[in-house]
């Protein structure tokens, strides 16, 4: 089948890796501008874009792609992508982690002479987590399972029907990182199979959302990184692990900002009577234990400024010679 794919980060490369090695033919790319990123702010490809590159596939990047965008340079740019896909022949279209809003427009482009319209990777168990953040919000909000939905795409923030969905379990040590790679393969692998039973002529079933149980996953923003230690435990360590990548869980000690990368809840070491949230309560292996509002958490990786990713015990050892008492808090 000949295919448009439209995507930006590494989880929609994967897929576009991984329906180009099923045989199928990618004949043009969307994805976003190159954007600056590092330590020199250098433009950046997208990974999407690289792969395409590699692999000599035509390439557009419009900031959007509504033609009646009030600025008449991303007008332009809207309207060569909607003349493009109008004049190229494909058989589908792919949508994965774009970042552009699809008008309707476009998927009409997608339906017209006789495509198959177009289809999205959304990574959750839809209607469970439309929008920006789907992973990072099921671990925040500690939930046991999330998994890949294969949607029909339709005008509304993923509300069209699915196609092919298949669940995963969120283990106790998972973080955003760990989940992105394994919901990533599962994508993968879906949307290979719902590209192969489109073009043998196999029958799809499209079942609508339920109208029961929708949430939203929120983009995550920057300051929502803090910890606040008066939360619980549990609160505080589904955090850390969701906010892993990014944006990084950050706390101060001494008027440092450290970052938080990893933790668990600790089968021992529990509320200490006297102590403060944000209190140290001990050191053991590579662990560090501070008080929350409500239990004991486990910090088992942690990075200082300017440092690299380190066990906890060993971010701290300087701290841990000089002092008694450490405290984290709020800036």
């Amino acid at each position: 089948m000949k295919i448009v794919f439209a995507g930006t980060p590494e989880f929609a490369a994967q897929a576009m890796r991984a329906i180009e090695g099923a045989g199928h033919q990618i004949v043009l790319a969307l994805t976003q501008p190159d954007r600056r990123a590092g330590r020199g702010m250098h433009l950046q490809a997208s990974p999407v874009k690289v792969f395409a590159q590699e692999k000599k596939i035509p390439v557009l990047q419009p900031e959007t792609l509504k033609r009646e965008h009030a600025d008449p340079q991303k007008r332009a740019a809207a309207q060569e992508a909607y003349q493009y896909l109008s004049e190229i022949d494909f058989d589908a279209m792919v949508v994965v982690a774009y970042g552009l809003i699809l008008p309707q427009d476009i998927l009409d482009v997608a339906s017209r002479n006789n495509r198959h319209g177009c289809f999205n990777i959304h990574a959750s168990l839809l209607p469970r987590w439309r929008g920006a953040a789907p992973i990072q919000r099921a671990i925040e909000s500690g939930d046991a399972n999330t998994g890949v939905s294969i949607m029909q795409m339709d005008a509304g923030l993923d509300t069209g029907d699915t196609i092919l969905v298949e669940d995963l379990k969120i283990t106790s040590q998972e973080t955003s990182a760990s989940l992105h790679d394994r919901l990533a393969v599962l994508g993968s692998e879906l949307i290979v199979r719902v590209l192969e039973d489109l073009d043998q002529g196999a029958a799809i079933t499209r079942t609508p959302q339920p109208s029961e149980g929708i949430t939203y996953a929120e983009k995550i923003l920057k300051k929502e990184a803090e910890i606040d230690w008066h939360l619980s435990a549990i609160e505080i360590d589904q955090r850390i692990r969701a906010f892993n990548p990014f944006p990084g869980s950050t706390s101060y000690l001494h008027g440092e900002q450290f970052k938080f990368w990893n933790a668990r809840l600790p089968s021992k070491m529990q509320t200490h009577q006297n102590a403060t949230p944000g209190q140290v309560l001990g050191f053991e292996g590579d662990g560090v234990f501070v008080q929350c509002g409500d239990g004991v958490i486990e910090v088992l990786e942690m990075q200082k400024p300017g440092g690299k990713k380190t066990s906890a015990s060993a971010c701290l050892q300087s701290y841990r010679i000089q002092e008694k008492i450490m405290q984290f808090k709020k800036d």
